[in-house]
């Protein structure tokens, strides 16, 4: 899938679900060393699980992020089954 981030640095954000788990999580654009850390420990989740535990979170004073903004992909990708 792919999702066209709002509010972020990252320009787009692309991802598989393969066996109910995500997998090869890469953001385009943004903070390199961020997005591999947080595609490192969401990498092999449910999505569910995921989005759960990232949504909500903000970064400064906007009111999201990279992880919240990965929340709402899966999210969609899950409404969308």
């Amino acid at each position: 899938m792919t999702y066209e981030p709002k509010g972020i640095c990252a320009r787009k954000v692309e991802f598989d679900i393969e066996d109910g788990v995500v997998k090869n999580i890469q953001f385009m654009g943004g903070c390199d060393g961020n997005h591999k850390g947080l595609s490192a420990l969401a990498e092999g989740m449910a999505p569910e699980e995921a989005a759960k535990r990232l949504r909500g979170i903000t970064c400064g004073p906007r009111n999201t992020s990279c992880p919240d903004q990965l929340a709402v992909a899966l999210e969609e990708f899950l409404k969308n089954q």
